[in-house]
């Protein structure tokens, strides 16, 4: 059955005729060389397609072999438009009698969360106010507007810089926020839109990649807390995650790093790595993406190169964003604080926002279940990686709504002040199931990384000594 099904899809065209595939052959078709998905019952083959994929080739890799519709509806837009890349990669069906779902999924629940999914475009949850948007930019270009008239009125002594570390820190931080929602393409209705204005903010405010980005954060929401799959627990031999990895490293006495000392010297990675940027520009190198940076350019002292960064985009020879200087204040800035106090200041802004950055980020996934590759379904792996964090208003802004990382990570594309909207609606359907939806205070949710480190680390201690 489907013997030849693949030539539609290798050669650019439609199949001829209609082809039916089993599961037990498409899940055959998850190789690097040789690749299949399903979407709404059609098979694709997207081989060659996957090296031109806009949100990088791992990320629909990471799905080969299985049923993908949950995962294209979450990142995608404008599934219509979408639609016309997908015919000429179609080679067939699902047989007839074959389920909708792969590996034995429950066909119920996936149907609900799609049904609750479809209730959020009804109400319009998919919608984003363009007046947060705009007031959210505007609190962040005020606070570096203020940081630079500081620096003109009060000079440069050791009170207003202290407080010109605290501005800083923060703006940078809440601009981190926003070109994560850019990023997911959660604030316009065309994709192209919010791909010109997250090159500006991730590129302008925060000196970084896009493309770098991309790649990195679309594989974490395919596939989050899965080795191999999810760079961010990609720790190369610093950390061990989890329950399994570390008795595996354990039993193969594998001893990079005294793992069961890793929830301690945590703290001093926090300290260290933010100075280890290799460039002037880039003020934040969190610890999970310092460990598989993107190609920065080198520092320079040269007054002529500032002012070239400040106002062009850096590219490389593959002609993707490399990296921009950040926005034009901080530039005005840097004229008025020279010498020690300017690196000072700098140091400043990266190790609080370096500590900002990761004890935000990790709170919703360290904790949680970090393990090789269940194969379930959409609702249910997202779940099992993720936690929220108490609703507040101050939660909300220092994390950058992040504290609603369940229903951030069901619906990527939601724009974020409609989280709380569509919260009711995803616990309901949780509690049905008898699926986990954890819920937790700032505090605990930062304890608990620690705790969760330790854990890890015990377990790798015992299988190193007695397995």
């Amino acid at each position: 059955m489907g013997k030849g099904g693949e030539q539609g899809g290798d050669s650019g065209e439609p199949a001829a005729q209609i082809r039916f595939y089993t599961w037990e052959e498409i899940q055959k078709h998850n190789l690097r060389t040789d690749k299949w998905l399903v979407i709404e019952r059609k098979v694709y083959n997207v081989t060659k397609w996957a090296n031109r994929h806009p949100g990088g080739q791992r990320v629909i890799s990471h799905c080969a072999g299985e049923d993908a519709t949950d995962a294209f509806q979450a990142f995608h837009i404008n599934p219509t438009l979408v639609q016309k890349f997908l015919k000429p990669l179609l080679i067939g069906e699902l047989a007839p009698g074959e389920p909708s779902q792969d590996r034995d999924k429950n066909s119920q629940l996936v149907e609900d969360f799609r049904t609750l999914r479809k209730t959020a475009e009804d109400m319009n949850l998919f919608r984003a106010s363009p007046l947060f948007f705009s007031l959210y930019l505007g609190h962040i270009i005020a606070m570096e507007v203020l940081a630079w008239l500081m620096v003109s009125y009060f000079g440069t002594s050791w009170i207003t810089t202290l407080i010109l570390a605290c501005i800083l820190t923060t703006s940078q931080a809440q601009a981190g926020w926003l070109q994560h929602d850019f990023g997911h393409l959660s604030v316009f209705k065309k994709s192209s839109w919010n791909h010109i204005v997250h090159k500006f903010v991730i590129g302008h405010l925060k000196g970084a990649s896009a493309n770098w980005w991309n790649h990195r954060h679309f594989q974490h929401h395919a596939k989050p807390n899965i080795f191999k799959k999810d760079p961010d627990v990609n720790m190369l031999h610093i950390f061990v995650l989890g329950d399994t990895q570390p008795v595996e490293y354990g039993k193969k006495k594998l001893k990079y790093l005294p793992y069961n000392h890793q929830h301690e010297y945590f703290f001093l990675t926090r300290i260290l790595l933010p100075f280890l940027t290799p460039c002037s520009h880039t003020l934040l190198i969190p610890l999970w993406s310092w460990l598989d940076p993107p190609s920065l350019i080198p520092p320079s002292s040269q007054l002529t190169v500032e002012v070239i960064l400040c106002m062009l985009p850096v590219w490389n020879q593959a002609g993707k964003l490399i990296t921009t200087s950040p926005l034009f204040p901080r530039f005005l800035i840097k004229l008025k604080v020279q010498g020690k106090k300017k690196e000072k200041l700098q140091n400043q802004i990266m190790f609080l926002e370096s500590h900002w950055f990761v004890w935000v980020t990790q709170m919703n996934h360290i904790p949680m279940e970090i393990d090789s590759e269940k194969h379930r379904d959409w609702l249910s792996s997202q779940m099992a990686a993720t936690c929220n964090i108490e609703q507040s208003f101050f939660n909300d802004w220092f994390t950058g709504h992040l504290n609603f990382q369940i229903e951030h990570h069901l619906f990527p594309t939601m724009p974020r002040h409609n989280f709380w909207k569509v919260k009711p609606l995803v616990k309901s359907l949780c509690a049905k199931y008898g699926v986990q939806y954890e819920e937790k205070p700032l505090g605990k949710a930062f304890v608990d990384i620690v705790g969760s480190l330790k854990k890890s680390g015990d377990l790798w201690l015992d299988a190193y000594l007695h397995k």
